[in-house]
């Protein structure tokens, strides 16, 4: 190869020239913000990272994110020029349709992406959640002598991610937990897309970052790639979390664009490229690519080759001595379940007192635990109320004896499910996060991304209805459950009791993508199922609990949660008046939307009338009974008052429910 720097120059010049064609071939996207941060990427991707680019998916590697995910050619350059299977004309053909080079970075798409980045601050929280599955892997895998999992999360932040509260709280978790294996690089730039950050920001971020308890440094000239690997190795070098503020010029070196917001979201135009590569003393060619580079390509592909065989020999002599171990770590990598996980699961008696779907959750939970030693996570401050500890299992505090699992977030929703997408990303564990179900709206975002990147994270959301009682409107939940419901990929398990509960467990850990379980705060029956069907038919997504009795039924009551109990109540006083009653219980769309339409006929046959039972709003549920059902649901905001009031106030009643059938049958 030639000179060192020189090819670092050109590949620094390279990122920028394919950055500015890319964009302005697609007519769209962010050209200055890469540009401004070639030489930090560079030097990320060409020597402070661990990686492989022959092998994305080592399990040892350094994860990098790019947190501002607008600057996404910034990453597909990179990828292209360290030996990624990212092609030129993959480049070439940015932001468009099927290319492996979207608009913003999306894991599981594109070679060596590791997150899908793009709304602002949610980046930063993975990274802390990846910070945190790898304490935890190295705690539960790593022996004297046999280290198998030691690497460091690298994250670029941009002014934007910075100032979004999501990022505030998750740095306030790494800092708490000393995440000293966490490097997060601030692109200082001091523009958005409204102008210079001096409109909205004043604060001392640096100061800010040293009061969350993070190690902090400063390079005042982005372009000096001795400053930032010297402040990266001090970063290296301490045992807390890292904060480098590094000072770049937005769009550099743009003549007439650069610092300022036109070099932010638009093209710089074909006369302002132009003039950029000239100054660059660049060819004006499209997507050029100097031959040099393919030589520094194979450097980085041989070196992360080397780095991956010997951390390969090292797990092979790790195997040797401890080959349960080993199987246990190819398997959590792998993400597939020990054998028997579920066995021994908690069968619930029945009891007419009932016992709340939140309390038999945590039965389960706890049994879970023991089954899958990847099991982590915890409660936003609620655990008791969630019943979310996994009890006699260490904390992921810094200074706490054992494998860290049970995870205090604190009042830190939206920070918690970023970092447990986080978690979920990096592999090798179950993440789980748990608050009341009005509270999930602060997660939103992160649920959202968690569907749309089919991650298996879990949620337990208690207080799923006004049953929650005298709290009042605030936090009972009347729109959540459909709010969700609409998330593509999420599935939502609302159980009718206990012995669901467990059903709905085994399910939730089994579905491909995030599964969310709404659960009650007060007590429900726990049915007697000798006249009823087995609850392992939740499974489903919804089933016959209660046949008619006689021929086909002449009304079906289709409900979820707590008030199936009410339905059945409902079905006996029809019955006894003469009608044919079915109850149908029905915890999950999402499951039984993959039944197929046989079954769905089966239980909900389109000519029979329908009665729909649930402590929410109407909305969506006219998919699976047709807009000429009737509705006992809600269309309003909760009230201040114990749950049996509130229940009888809004129609939850066996007396509503059968009045709204008979008048259908009329």
């Amino acid at each position: 190869m030639g000179n060192p720097a020189e090819l670092d120059v050109l590949a620094i010049k390279t990122i920028r020239g394919l950055s500015m064609d890319a964009v302005q071939a697609a007519s769209s996207g962010h050209p200055g913000t890469p540009m401004a941060l070639a030489p930090l990427g560079w030097a990320l991707f060409s020597g402070l990272r661990r990686h492989d680019p022959g092998d994305p998916d080592w399990p040892d590697r350094d994860r990098f994110v790019l947190s501002c995910g607008h600057a996404s050619m910034l990453q597909y350059a990179l990828l292209h020029l360290s030996g990624y299977a990212v092609s030129l004309d993959d480049i070439r053909h940015f932001r468009q349709w099927g290319s492996l080079t979207p608009g913003h970075p999306e894991s599981h798409l594109t070679p060596g992406v590791e997150t899908t980045t793009g709304p602002l601050g949610q980046g930063f929280g993975n990274a802390v959640g990846m910070a945190m599955a790898e304490r935890h892997l190295a705690a539960r895998f790593n022996k004297p002598g046999h280290e198998i999992i030691d690497h460091r999360t690298w994250v670029i932040a941009s002014d934007g991610d910075i100032m979004e509260g999501v990022a505030s709280e998750a740095a306030s978790i790494a800092g708490h937990l000393r995440l000293g294996k966490l490097v997060v690089f601030w692109d200082d730039n001091g523009i958005t897309i409204d102008g210079s950050t001096d409109l909205s920001f004043s604060e001392d971020v640096l100061k800010r970052f040293e009061s969350y308890g993070w190690h902090t440094e400063s390079v005042e000239d982005g372009e000096d790639l001795a400053a930032l690997k010297r402040a990266a190795e001090a970063a290296v070098a301490d045992d807390r979390p890292s904060f480098i503020r590094v000072r770049t010029i937005i769009g550099f070196p743009s003549p007439n664009k650069s610092n300022s917001a036109a070099a932010h979201g638009a093209p710089l135009g074909e006369d302002e490229i132009i003039a950029t590569k000239q100054l660059m003393e660049w060819p004006t060619d499209l997507f050029f690519v100097p031959d040099e580079l393919a030589a520094v390509a194979e450097d980085i592909r041989e070196r992360g080759a080397k780095r991956r065989s010997a951390w390969q020999r090292r797990f092979d002599a790790y195997r040797g001595q401890f080959p349960d171990e080993a199987r246990a770590f190819e398997e959590a990598v792998a993400g597939e379940l020990p054998a028997a996980w579920d066995r021994d699961l908690p069968v619930f008696e029945a009891d007419p007192k009932g016992l709340a779907t939140r309390k038999a959750s945590g039965e389960v939970l706890n049994v879970l635990a023991s089954r899958l030693e990847g099991l982590v996570g915890g409660s936003a401050d609620l655990a008791g109320s969630n019943n979310s500890t996994m009890k006699g299992y260490a904390s992921f505090l810094t200074d706490a004896e054992g494998i860290p699992r049970n995870m205090d977030w604190g009042i830190r929703e939206h920070g918690m499910a970023s970092a447990l997408n986080g978690m979920a990303l990096h592999g090798g564990v179950i993440p789980f996060g748990a608050t009341f179900l009005i509270f999930s709206d602060y997660m939103r975002p992160a649920i959202r991304l968690a569907a749309l990147m089919g991650l298996h994270t879990r949620y337990i959301f208690t207080h799923d209805s006004i049953g929650l009682g005298e709290d009042g409107p605030t936090h009972q939940p009347v729109e959540q459950l459909a709010s969700l419901r609409a998330i593509p990929g999420l599935a939502v398990l609302r159980p009718a009791d206990a012995n669901e509960v467990r059903e709905c467990w085994k399910a939730a850990i089994e579905w491909d993508g995030p599964a969310a379980l709404a659960l009650t705060r007060q007590g429900v029956p726990t049915l007697d199922r000798s006249g009823l069907a087995s609850a392992e038919k939740a499974k489903r997504g919804a089933y016959i609990l209660r046949e008619a009795g006689g021929g086909g039924p002449d009304v079906i009551l289709v409900a979820t949660g707590s008030e199936v109990a009410v339905a059945l109540e409902a079905a006996e006083t029809l019955e006894a008046g003469g009608a044919s009653v079915r109850v149908v219980s029905m915890p999950c769309w999402e499951l039984f939307a993959k039944q197929g339409e046989d079954y769905q006929r089966e239980v909900l046959p389109k000519e029979t009338p329908k009665v729909v039972v649930e402590a929410g709003i109407r909305q969506g549920w006219d998919r699976w009974v047709g807009n000429d059902a009737a509705f006992v649901t809600i269309e309003k905001f909760g009230a201040s008052a114990p749950s049996k009031v509130l229940f009888e106030k809004y129609g939850f009643t066996a007396e509503n429910v059968a009045a709204q059938a008979k008048h259908l049958l009329s």
